[in-house]
């Protein structure tokens, strides 16, 4: 018999040597909370049920709000930080058993078919019948993975001074209206350095990597709870029209569509 889903404790890593396609794991977590720099030898798909979450690669930030996961492959090192309750479910997949998914990380959109086979997966035993229901299930939440859409939700963080700090700070204050040429003069660089600099490391013109990471900013806000007025103040908008434009351009949605 398997083990039951009541014993999935520990670190996830424990589990990697199940001999099972996925493996699916559950854990809640309190605000402000995370798991530091690791990597997993199998695929990852990280989904909150609830909450919102910040996942960092060596490379690049992704804010993921309800409905979001993350994808990530093998041997990524990545860390997690929680923005409030997180309500985290995780699959670890075998190589073999994605052949259909990305090579790199991606931010999928989880329909809510996918949303009842994860909850449900975390349900199971660690070692299901391959051949009875729970085998059909994870052959139907497989193939449902397959077929997600991939949305643009991550930020390039090039590691190479001095463009590292700039968009550091820039992701830290992402109010900050100072022109190309303000910031650059910062790094003791010619606008037009910097401009190349952002296209060649991180494959995005300045302004729509600033207007990215004001977008990241604000999903956080909006899951979280925040007025869409405040939070069109806080990131330099004059008006919630002008931010909740900008917001649908990029998204295809309104900004009141990704409350938690």
């Amino acid at each position: 018999m398997g083990q039951s889903s009541t014993a999935k404790a520990g670190r996830a890593n424990d589990f990697m040597a199940v001999p099972r396609p996925v493996v699916a794991l559950a854990r809640d977590l309190p605000p402000e909370e995370g798991f530091d720099w690791h990597s997993h030898p199998r695929f990852q798909l990280v989904y909150a049920a609830r909450g919102v979450m910040t996942v960092d690669t060596r490379d690049a930030t992704w804010v993921v709000p309800p409905q979001r996961a993350v994808w990530m492959p093998p041997q990524v090192e990545h860390r997690l930080m929680t923005k409030g309750v997180l309500e985290l479910r995780s699959l670890y997949i075998q190589p073999q058993a994605a052949a259909r998914m990305p090579l790199t990380c991606e931010v999928l959109a989880v329909t809510p078919l996918l949303r009842e086979l994860i909850v449900r997966a975390t349900e199971l035993p660690l070692e299901y019948d391959l051949r009875g229901p729970h085998g059909r299930l994870i052959r139907l939440l497989l193939d449902e993975l397959g077929s997600l859409v991939r949305l643009p939700y991550n930020l390039p963080l090039p590691r190479t001074a001095p463009l590292a700090g700039i968009c550091r700070r820039l992701l830290d204050a992402p109010e900050n209206a100072a022109t190309l040429e303000e910031i650059a003069r910062s790094g003791a660089l010619s606008g037009r350095t910097l401009a190349r600099h952002f296209r060649r490391h991180t494959g995005m013109s300045f302004a729509e990597w600033r207007r990215r990471a004001r977008l990241l900013r604000a999903l956080g806000w909006i899951a979280e709870g925040r007025p869409i007025l405040e939070v069109a103040l806080e990131l330099g908008y004059d008006s919630p029209s002008a931010f909740s434009a900008m917001f649908r351009r990029e998204l295809g949605a309104p900004p009141s569509s990704f409350r938690a």
